[in-house]
């Protein structure tokens, strides 16, 4: 049995079906159920038994702790964060609190139940860390990518506040020997990805004839990893890494936001076409910067590749389209998601109506 942390989220939960495609082994799911929370990303696992979703917070220690004593699971697989960087512009006290309390928190239940057990369960546990590129701050274009060794130089509120929480998994490992695993993953996409970030926003608006809203000049750099390829690149990292390492994963994928935006048009424009017969990319619009935005992350994957076995196994190309289509293909997904409070968020954020 394992307990996966904010497993209705878009990676955890992809994580989740991932995780039951592959194996019959018992998931404890526990979820605050936020904004970006939803449980019609699990309805595949409603009645299967393999699967026990508990609406709770890292935060709360005594309810982990609780859950931890009764399920005695042999990993746990933290996804909960606060994940959004205009969100941790406008409002950065909840990810102070979800990011950085909140992971204390979890430590520290973790740390608990832990040391209790017997010294065989002991030294097999695990607790595997998910995290961000972020951390280390941008890239210049002439930039190697970010590597493991790179140091930590966070520019927003939500990429400090992820920092805070590795550096504390690292403190508990070094400090009291707790076998932790940390990854640092690219900008991921695919199914399921709740409709404020980029790739889902566009091909939503897109399909609405709504405007969009591209930052800037769109020549920010990421590197794109389909959401898939994370969850068999965690899988790994649980299955072979070694304790008090981190692995970077990345898809080998970078691309300025505008391509991205019109690759997605282009593919729009071929399986969803325009009723005027126009190409999608007519509704770009350019808005503010966005404050503080870097400009290029970009992740060196080689290690995990290395010492793990591991490579993505989606071009973006591949990806793309398989996450356009999906989205064409789960709109009662998308209605059920973007309630109205998600659609004023976004309004006030771009400037644009959605």
């Amino acid at each position: 049995m394992i307990l996966v942390t904010g497993g209705a989220g878009f990676i955890g939960g992809n994580f989740v079906l991932d995780w039951l495609a592959h194996s019959d082994e018992q998931v404890i799911n526990l979820d605050k159920l936020t904004y970006a929370g939803n449980l019609d990303t699990l309805a595949l696992l409603k009645d299967d038994p393999r699967h026990l979703f508990v609406r709770g917070d890292i935060g709360d220690r005594k309810l982990v702790a609780d859950l931890l004593a009764e399920h005695r699971p042999r990993a746990v697989i933290n996804f909960a964060a606060e994940s959004h960087v205009d969100r941790s512009i406008s409002g950065p006290g909840e990810f102070i609190q979800t990011n950085v309390v909140g992971t204390f928190n979890l430590l520290e239940a973790v740390r608990g139940y832990w040391n209790d057990l017997p010294a065989a369960d002991k030294q097999a546990f695990r607790f595997l860390h998910v995290s961000t590129d972020e951390v280390y701050g941008t890239l210049s274009p002439s930039d190697p990518p970010f590597a493991e060794t790179n140091a930590y130089e966070p520019n927003s509120p939500y990429s400090a506040s992820k920092a805070a929480s590795d550096h504390l998994v690292r403190a508990w490992h070094h400090t009291y020997d707790l076998p932790v695993l940390t990854t640092n993953c690219s900008n991921n996409y695919g199914p399921y990805h709740f409709p404020e970030k980029l790739i889902p926003l566009v091909i939503l608006n897109a399909l609405a004839g709504k405007p969009l809203p591209i930052y800037g000049d769109g020549q920010q750099i990421r590197d794109w990893l389909y959401v898939k390829d994370h969850c068999s690149a965690i899988r790994r990292a649980l299955e072979a890494g070694t304790p008090g390492e981190t692995y970077n994963v990345g898809g080998w994928n970078e691309k300025p936001n505008l391509d991205v935006v019109h690759t997605i048009c282009s593919i729009l424009d071929e399986l969803q076409p325009r009723a005027d017969g126009e190409s999608y990319a007519g509704q770009i619009t350019f808005v503010q910067d966005r404050p503080g935005h870097d400009r290029r992350y970009a992740i060196d994957a080689r290690k995990l590749e290395r010492e793990l076995g591991w490579k993505p196994a989606e071009t973006f190309e591949t990806g793309i389209r398989k996450t356009v289509q999906w989205y064409l293909d789960n709109q009662a997904w998308v209605h059920n998601v973007t309630s109205g409070a998600y659609r004023d968020w976004v309004a006030q954020q771009y400037g644009v109506a959605v």
